[in-house]
């Protein structure tokens, strides 16, 4: 099977449903027009498919490993790296000052998750680098700036992101290791680190690390943590790589996926570091990558379940079994239903993904508080249900393929492998839910009632060409905003998180019902049209059980003892 770019689903999510007009209207993207865009997405559309693609498989069976200490990552990813780096891929929302292109977020975001679908192990290298230009951006000093971010742009240098230690997983807080001053406006950096994508590479001049450590100084828990850009090696005085860091590679982990993708335990014995950032205030700094790479990843979600997607619907159309009118499996019943579903809700975490990007750019063109509460509402959304969604739809393709689904030399195996990690990295799922009825619900629940707001004033709209569609999403916010009412006047936070995740994603079964109404608007009587009735008749109605949960408390989930939940 070969994978092909979605790119007229990204023109029409872009032209007709996720308000991207706004963008170009503004000052700051107003050359980013949609010819433009088109223009883009055809040349990313063809690195997908005829460079990134065929590394995909090759990524699996030959994994990165380490030899003698050094890095050798998979064949082909290389020449993969070099030419995503020199199409300029690598640097599409950076600053132009610096080398990139200053093209709005949704532009990267489409970019990113189509990559996502062609070859996921390599494009965690390019997304790690652009969380850390983000970071750097917004947080360094003008000198790091200067020497760091024309190189990461360029592909010359790549980036990581370093916070995660055996003992302290989700808590960052608890971290150990440890910054002291050198006097000179560096630091000695001291401490190991587990769980770094991208860790090393062989077709990098250097490899430049952002890690999360304290100073002595620094107060318990997470408001004592400091950020250092740490590289593996020390810029000599004309900016090159010069003389090696005090870091190496300890060990790869043997994974259940994405091969191809080096993770490594990295150690750091009094390597030298730059602050960015203040003292004390990394966490802050860190959190402009992590969102940057929390959007990314409900993309990388979606990519897989793309290139899941198409490979099943091939499979489905060659397979020949039983009595039907073509004689293959896609004219059977549930095999259809699968093969729907897994499309339908694509499309519904692609838009919700998109949504979320356009409320970036906005905020970033306009400075609007209100966009940037948005955003920051969209983002766990965007995380956990577009991984999810990966996850699922990857998990039925195995199921179309039936037993040869669960025979490795397929290929089907490897999507829901390789995908299967998105919902526990940067930030696991349940996170994602904890964060938005906590901290995204500090506003009493405004920002979630505007968008149900949009929602409903739409399927008013609505009414008049499609009242049966328009009256179900309707209804289904309605039943929203009443489960919104009730979280936000629980006192004890663990009945909110109890039910955190079924809510989280009974607000993205609603907007998916948005969106996919959105479509059928813009498409009366087409195939946006049918495929948002199935979503709204089928996959809609999920958010009232989901919903019951939601409201249940936290009572049911303690009730057991530790004892009897163990026996």
């Amino acid at each position: 099977m070969s994978f092909r770019a979605p790119v007229p689903e990204y023109e029409f999510l872009l032209n007709n449903i996720v308000g991207y007009e706004q963008v170009t209207e503004s000052e700051r993207f107003a050359e980013a027009t949609n010819e433009m865009v088109s223009a883009i997405l055809i040349e990313a559309g063809k690195l997908c498919d005829e460079v990134m693609a065929p590394l995909q498989r090759g990524g699996d069976l030959e994994p990165a490993r380490l030899e003698n200490g050094v890095l050798r990552t998979s064949p082909g990813f290389a020449d993969g790296w070099m030419a995503i780096a020199e199409g300029g891929w690598i640097g599409m929302s950076a600053p132009e000052e610096h080398g990139g292109m200053a093209l709005p977020m949704a532009l990267t975001t489409a970019v990113n998750e189509m990559m996502s679908g062609a070859c996921l192990s390599l494009q965690l290298a390019p997304l790690m680098s652009q969380g850390q230009i983000e970071a750097l951006a917004h947080h360094a000093s003008d000198a790091l700036k200067d020497l760091y971010l024309p190189k990461l742009i360029s592909g010359e240098w790549a980036g990581t992101m370093n916070l995660t230690e055996a003992q302290a997983g989700s808590d960052v807080g608890a971290l150990s290791s440890k910054a002291e001053s050198n006097g000179d406006g560096t630091y000695a950096i001291s401490g190991q680190k587990i769980f770094i994508s991208w860790g090393d590479n062989d077709f990098c001049s250097n490899v430049c690390h952002l890690v999360l450590a304290r100073l002595p100084e620094g107060a318990p828990g997470t408001k004592g943590i400091s950020l250092f850009l740490v590289p593996k090696y020390l810029p000599n005085e004309s900016g090159e790589a010069g003389e090696a860091n005090s870091l190496s590679v300890v060990s790869l982990e043997h994974k259940m996926g994405l091969h191809g993708s080096p993770t490594c335990v990295m150690q750091y014995d009094q390597a030298t570091g730059w602050l960015v950032g203040d003292e004390h205030g990394g966490l802050a700094a860190m959190f402009t990558m992590m969102n940057n790479a929390r959007l990314g990843v409900g993309g990388q979600g979606i990519g897989a379940g793309e290139g899941a997607y198409q490979q099943a619907m091939s499979y489905a159309l060659e397979r020949k079994q039983g009595r039907s009118e073509s004689g293959t499996i896609v004219d059977h019943a549930d095999v259809r239903r699968m093969l729907t579903t897994m499309k339908a809700d694509l499309f519904a975490a692609r838009a919700i993904l998109m949504s979320c990007a356009v409320a970036i750019d906005m905020q970033a063109a306009t400075g609007d508080a209100e966009w940037a509460a948005r955003a920051a509402f969209l983002t766990p959304i965007s995380k956990a249900f577009g991984t999810d969604t990966g996850i699922s739809v990857a998990d039925t393709g195995v199921q179309v393929h039936g037993g040869m689904g669960y025979i490795e030399e397929s290929g089907a195996a490897q999507f829901f492998r390789d995908v299967r990690v998105t919902a526990i990295y940067e930030g696991t799922n349940g996170i994602q839910a904890m964060d938005l009825v906590a901290r995204k619900m500090l506003d009493g629940g405004d920002m979630a009632n505007r968008l149900m707001d949009e929602i409903e004033e739409q399927a008013e709209r609505a009414r008049a060409t499609h009242p049966n569609m328009a009256e179900s999403v309707w209804q289904a916010c309605e039943s929203l905003r009443e489960a919104t009412e009730w979280l936000v006047a629980q006192d004890r936070m663990n009945d909110r998180f109890a039910g955190a995740v079924p809510y989280l994603r009974a607000f993205a079964r609603v907007l998916g019902g948005h969106f996919h109404l959105a479509a059928a608007m813009a498409d009366p009587g087409g195939p946006r049209e049918k495929l948002a009735r199935f979503y709204i008749t089928r996959l809609l109605p999920e958010h009232a059980a989901l919903l019951t949960h939601a409201q249940a408390g936290a009572d049911g989930a303690f009730a057991l003892t530790l004892e009897e939940l163990a026996g």
